[in-house]
């Protein structure tokens, strides 16, 4: 048996869950792929390097430390770094020198060709994460050719199969792309997603590398 006191609380609950604004978490993409490849190859550089610091003689240690100074950020700058969080308010774009913050009222359009590009501003600007893979598009358009071949009802769409709708047969940089315009298209309106551009350097990648280009460089003349 309940109080009054609980009624009312539990009606005002009630009536006051529905306006509430719902909240998302953001849709993350990376390249697996990039990733795997960086991972190795810091792997592997890593244990030249380190092997050539150790037992090298003379320059050698000094020319592996610069090596490496200059190399793994970079490394990681175009695999591990490069990442899109597609939020409620805005699309955060990391790519290897760069980090563009991108509320979606300033999103113009987004578009795959041979790069996966977002429009903002005025400018233009790549998605490193999203990958465009021709083979996997024209992959996916036989298979989509042979589903429609055989659907002699002609429901088979260029996207989904009428006998497999939970199964999207686009190319998975399509599937990206077409996430983030209807994203772009539906929260443009949102109060928290006015705003313009941001563009901030990537300083944690961009200086390692510089300092270890220049500790290269010197090592080098003065062999």
């Amino acid at each position: 048996m309940t109080s009054p006191d609980d009624d009312s609380a539990a009606t005002a609950s009630s009536s006051a869950s529905p306006s509430a604004p719902e909240t998302f978490s953001d849709r993350i993409y990376r390249s697996p792929s990039g990733i795997a490849g960086g991972v190795l190859l810091l792997a592997l550089g890593g244990w030249l390097g380190i092997d050539a610091m150790i037992r090298g003689e003379g320059r050698t240690p000094w020319l592996a430390l610069a090596g490496l100074l200059c190399a793994v950020p970079v490394v990681i700058a175009f695999t591990v770094r490069p990442s899109v969080h597609a939020g409620q308010d805005r699309l955060l774009v990391r790519n290897p020198f760069r980090t563009i913050t991108l509320p979606w009222a300033s999103v113009e359009g987004v578009r795959a060709g041979y790069t996966s590009e977002v429009l903002a501003g005025g400018a233009k600007y790549q998605l490193w994460a999203i990958p465009v893979s021709l083979r996997q598009r024209k992959r996916a358009a036989r298979h989509q050719a042979r589903a429609a071949s055989e659907d002699p009802f002609g429901r088979t769409s260029a996207h989904v199969s009428a006998n497999k709708p939970d199964e999207d047969r686009r190319a998975p940089s399509d599937v990206a792309m077409g996430d983030l315009r209807e994203m772009a298209e539906t929260n443009a309106h949102r109060e928290g997603a006015q705003g313009a551009p941001e563009v901030r350097w990537a300083f944690e990648i961009i200086a390692p590398t510089l300092a270890g280009a220049v500790l290269l460089a010197i090592m080098l003349a003065i062999g």
